[in-house]
């Protein structure tokens, strides 16, 4: 039975879209009930600047909480050196630096060119080995792989170079973003089998939005093309500030679905991660009302569903 992992990013890329600061008990909770529910990977938040980015001013606390599951694996985002020396102190299993293929996105972004965070990736490994305490999984993240919201199609060979760049630099995992929702499955395919046969054995995740009803479908076309790994996030929350009216990401509840139904185990109780979706949004809807997505959760189970795991 083939198995995939699944990585939850609504507690990192959902809760930066919303306003009101979370508080830490909520983020803490909603960690700590989908670990429960099988997660076992969570981009938990971002290292960037307070005065930026206020949702995150509890980000220690949150790592610290992280870190006490047992078999979890704790990621965080980051923009550049100063996130990374923040996320060495505290411990994390892994660190996802990420850069836009697309020039004008990486500059709105971060305020610097695509080249410039490429640079600063390569500092960023160095400063990695020759830290003296754990060693974190060092991730390259390619932002708008698929397409820009600014300037339209992004080339494959510009993604293909950049991935090769940050491979030969060190990073241990390339993720391949569809920041905006431009992508299509035959895109998706094209893309993830030409890196793919780039960089080998080194893991490949996949991140889509679903901004026009096709974050699922490509989903399965990179699972064709040899993706293991996908980011997804709860009641898909979250989406690209530099995407007007996105939908925000692929749900994770309506991921996992999926691929169940695809006999693909993804290791997550279905019927829980519901549960804990249902909490989350009552959570959450406290401070203001969110804008959840995903079908599952409103249509249910079809009746007499099995996980892969059970139906083997």
């Amino acid at each position: 039975m083939t198995t995939v992992k699944i990585n939850e990013v609504g507690t990192r890329d959902g809760l930066q879209s919303i306003s009101a600061f979370v508080p830490t008990e909520i983020k803490k909770q909603w960690i700590s009930d989908e670990y429960a529910a099988g997660v076992r990977e969570m981009e938990v938040c971002s290292f960037v600047p307070v005065k930026l980015l206020p949702q995150f001013a509890d980000a220690a606390e949150v790592v610290a909480h992280a870190l006490t599951l047992p078999g979890l694996t704790v990621a965080v985002l980051v923009p550049n050196i100063k996130g990374a020396e923040r996320a060495l102190e505290l411990g994390v299993h892994k660190i996802n630096y990420v850069i836009s293929v697309s020039e004008s996105h990486n500059r709105a972004n971060v305020r610097r060119s695509t080249d410039e965070s490429a640079a600063d990736f390569e500092r960023l490994i160095d400063l990695v080995r020759n830290h003296p305490g754990r060693k974190p999984i060092v991730v390259g993240g390619l932002s708008t792989a698929l397409g820009c919201t600014i300037e339209g199609p992004v080339s494959q060979d510009a993604v293909r170079k950049l991935a090769t760049r940050l491979a030969r630099a060190g990073a241990q995992e390339i993720i391949l973003a569809d920041t905006v929702g431009y992508a299509d499955p035959a895109s998706v395919k094209r893309l993830f089998t030409a890196v793919k046969q780039d960089l080998g054995d080194m893991p490949l995740t996949a991140h889509f939005h679903d901004t026009r009803g096709l974050g699922l479908a490509n989903v399965a076309a990179a699972y064709d093309a040899g993706a293991r790994s996908f980011d997804a996030s709860l009641g898909g929350l979250g989406g690209c500030p530099y995407a007007p009216g996105a939908s925000g990401n692929i749900a994770t509840e309506d991921a996992v679905f999926m691929l169940e139904a695809m006999g693909i185990d993804t290791g997550v109780n279905m019927q829980r991660l519901l549960e804990v979706r249902a909490g989350v949004c009552a959570a959450l809807n406290t401070l203001g009302d969110q804008p959840f997505h995903g079908s599952i959760a409103k249509a249910g189970l079809p009746k007499g569903f099995a996980s892969a795991s059970s139906a083997a």
